[in-house]
């Protein structure tokens, strides 16, 4: 078994490592949901902050838009041309994206500054093109909303896991260290 390990040695750490931050930011997110009251409809304050801004961008494009409380359920409303169009929910604020995102880059660290400045580059990065996904999703929806389905469901989750795949792949093969020690031994 202690030959298994240390064969593996790289592979457990890096799991280790992954499941610890995972773990970490995940029960603190967590508890941070917690302090809302879903059934009294009370949107987190992340969720609230990104509809502002997806109002404030759609505004920017020369829509009429507004953004109202949900009366349904613990959502944002956004209302084109004063139709609503989406429901922003907790699961649209990217947090457990950007969480999976800084457990991996943390998993495969070699160094704490770079790691870190690498995170919340990553994370800014992250909530940016979210925000303009649910603008997009938000403009493509008031005209096709036949498309909702496809839009919603296969065209920009792809776009931001593939965004954060891009972004893993860059840090293992340019920035974490790992490719070159691979390629010096």
């Amino acid at each position: 078994m202690k030959n298994l390990f240390l064969q593996y040695k790289p592979f457990f750490i890096f799991l280790m490592k992954f499941l610890l931050l995972y773990i970490v930011l995940t029960v603190v997110y967590k508890l941070y949901l917690g302090q809302y009251d879903a059934e009294k409809f009370q949107t987190d304050g992340v969720t609230t902050s990104v509809a502002f801004q997806v109002e404030k961008t759609i505004g920017f494009l020369g829509e009429p838009v507004t953004t109202a409380p949900s009366t349904k359920d613990a959502s944002v409303v956004v209302l084109l041309r004063d139709k609503p169009i989406v429901r922003i929910i907790e699961g649209c604020n990217a947090v457990s994206i950007m969480i999976l995102f800084a457990a991996f880059i943390f998993a495969f660290s070699s160094g704490w500054k770079k790691t870190f400045l690498y995170i919340v580059i990553g994370i800014a990065l992250i909530h940016i093109l979210n925000v303009l996904r649910i603008v997009l999703l938000t403009i493509a929806i008031d005209r096709y909303p036949e498309q909702e389905h496809l839009l919603h469901g296969v065209v920009f989750p792809l776009f931001i896991y593939g965004v954060v795949f891009l972004l893993w792949v860059l840090w293992v093969q340019k920035f974490s260290g790992y490719a070159t020690k691979r390629v010096e031994k």
